[in-house]
């Protein structure tokens, strides 16, 4: 089986609902996308707003990936620069697999259609992501093709005592 992937999917509550299902799994699992556990979806609600904001505004694109039931089971957000002199490459965020499809290949298969959306998208010459060190994420990462670029020691305040690098990977489209 494999996930069906949309970009610019219409936004409506269920799609919501998805997606904040999705986010609460992964960050409740251990994934590092903007949370520590244990969170709710009250948690997640006012974060996935802000995605859907910049979306709104055209500043940010979405692409989701569904199971064979429908489900949202991943997704990325991909957000242009607004500054003119780097409106050459965009940022993927909150890149997400749930849990319950980990390990079945799936996230390669997100990164390849993000890969493939970048590519599809006018201007853009490389993408670039952030991801938090002690992880491992980095490794599957540069396993995709994305180059370690910089590395901010203990940016990430996981918790007292427990802080971590954020590492910035880069993936140049070569076009």
């Amino acid at each position: 089986m494999t996930l069906t992937f949309e970009l610019d999917p219409e936004v409506d509550g269920a799609l919501r609902d998805g997606i904040t299902e999705l986010w609460t799994d992964v960050s409740d699992a251990g994934g590092a996308v903007g949370f520590v556990p244990p969170v709710t979806a009250d948690d997640i609600r006012p974060e996935l707003d802000k995605h859907l904001v910049a979306m709104a505004e055209g500043h940010t694109r979405l692409l989701i990936g569904r199971d064979e039931d429908g489900a949202v089971a991943a997704t990325v957000f991909l957000a242009l620069n607004a500054h003119r002199l780097m409106r050459h490459w965009l940022w993927l965020y909150t890149v997400m697999v749930h849990p319950r499809h980990q390990g079945k290949g799936y996230g390669r298969d997100l990164m390849d259609a993000a890969e493939r959306a970048a590519r599809g998208m006018d201007g853009i010459e490389a993408v670039r992501l952030t991801c938090r060190g002690g992880t491992g994420v980095d490794r599957f990462y540069a396993s995709c093709g994305y180059k370690e670029v910089g590395r901010v020691p203990d940016a990430i305040r996981v918790a007292d005592g427990d802080d971590r690098d954020d590492i910035i990977m880069l993936l140049p489209l070569g076009l």
